[in-house]
């Protein structure tokens, strides 16, 4: 069971990037992370946190990279 719901939050993570803005992105994430907290095992959410991290970079690197 933990186990699908560490692939549901990774497609929820994913989701948002490509349909939210930065900012809304990143408190997605992070009620995200906070849920998941509750009922995944340690060593998912640190990989969970670190899956987010890197998709937060992405979507902050793409932004980042807009004209202006």
């Amino acid at each position: 069971m933990n186990e699908v719901l560490f692939m549901a939050c990774k497609e929820l993570i994913d989701d948002a990037k490509t349909r939210c803005a930065d900012m809304v992105f990143k408190d997605i994430c992070l009620e995200i992370l906070a849920r998941a907290r509750n009922v995944l095992t340690t060593e998912q959410f640190i990989e969970l946190s670190n899956y987010t991290a890197e998709r937060i970079k992405e979507k902050s690197l793409t932004a980042a990279e807009l004209p202006l």
